[in-house]
């Protein structure tokens, strides 16, 4: 069993990371757009408000970057950093655990996505494809290459 399980690993690593990222996202757009309820009763957050509308950036474009696998390890560092910040600088101030100061959501997130910055995209992700593309582009060139230098050292 735990064989099948390991070996199922990158794809569960790969659906986590792309809900992770798109409930992430979802969040950016409420605030920005007042979708899917908006932000703070339906409103969107003022352009350039600090930290509201950055965290809203870093959101949306993040979580995107983050359900599509494209820079997963990078979008994921700056997002668990956004979250940290929101947690320590919004909510523990209000009270120290997060149950009690409304911070659930932003601790969540930023360990989440701290995760994603160790075990990067797993499967299904835009980062695997370019990888393989571009090891796939290097085999020839690293073969001939070889080619070349065994007349050579001859």
């Amino acid at each position: 069993m735990t064989g099948r399980l390991n070996s199922a690993q990158p794809y569960a690593l790969g659906l986590f990371r792309i809900i992770v990222g798109l409930l992430f996202a979802c969040h950016g757009a409420a605030s920005l757009f007042g979708v899917l309820g908006g932000a703070m009763g339906g409103d969107t957050v003022p352009t350039g408000a600090w930290p509201g509308w950055y965290a809203a950036v870093i959101q949306l474009v993040g979580g995107a970057l983050v359900a599509l696998g494209l820079g997963t390890r990078a979008a994921a560092f700056i997002a668990s950093g956004s979250m940290a910040y929101a947690y320590f600088k919004v909510h523990q101030p209000e009270a120290l655990w997060p149950l009690q100061n409304g911070g659930e959501p932003s601790a969540m997130f930023c360990w989440a996505m701290l995760l994603l910055v160790f075990t990067g995209s797993g499967a299904l992700g835009l980062d695997r494809l370019f990888t393989a593309r571009g090891e796939s582009a290097e085999r020839p060139a690293a073969k001939a290459s070889a080619g070349e230098r065994e007349p050579a050292a001859a």
